[in-house]
């Protein structure tokens, strides 16, 4: 019965890593649904505590990673706080409506960077700076937010594996 449940997590677990293209907390999803299972299963140990907590802490490092980087392409390239946080907004709301594109999953990813771009050049044209730098801005900002993503989607394919192996092999 433990395999069932591993292939039902398994699968749970993918759909949860694809919604993070979509600009979803796949990655906590994942550590949820795990956590739940440990705990509803007291005495059958499929995830451990290390296990657990490794798949948390690699949540919170890509939060932080995605975070920073889509907000430090914008500051990097001379855009401005306001630009940098409307860039985060146009990033999330870029992605949702990339959703209807018609071209599978990077639909999201070039929402998401249009979104990026976007909010970035309005963000700094608000703040009064001028159409060069602000376009050079939300350029950073999207090119920001496609590593942002990126890094995202590499480690939450690791924490993936991570709990896929551990619920197959428990403790």
């Amino acid at each position: 019965m433990i395999y069932v449940y591993a292939t039902l997590i398994t699968l749970l677990n993918l759909v949860f890593w694809a919604s993070i293209m979509f600009g979803m907390p796949g990655i906590w999803l994942m550590v949820l649904v795990a956590a739940i299972v440990e705990w509803l299963q007291p005495g059958e140990y499929m995830f451990s505590q290390t296990t657990l907590y490794v798949s948390a802490g690699l949540a919170l490092l890509a939060e932080i990673l995605e975070f920073l980087m889509g907000a430090a392409g914008a500051r990097q390239a001379g855009g401005s706080k306001r630009g940098a946080a409307l860039a985060i907004v146009g990033g999330v709301a870029g992605a949702i409506l990339g959703t209807a594109l018609p071209i599978p999953v990077l639909g999201t990813l070039i929402g998401a960077c249009a979104g990026a771009f976007a909010g970035s050049l309005v963000g700094d044209r608000m703040a009064g700076r001028p159409m060069d730098q602000s376009v050079e801005a939300g350029r950073g900002a999207a090119i920001g937010r496609f590593w942002g993503t990126t890094a995202k989607m590499i480690i939450g394919a690791v924490v993936l594996v991570l709990l896929t192996v551990a619920a197959y092999f428990p403790d």
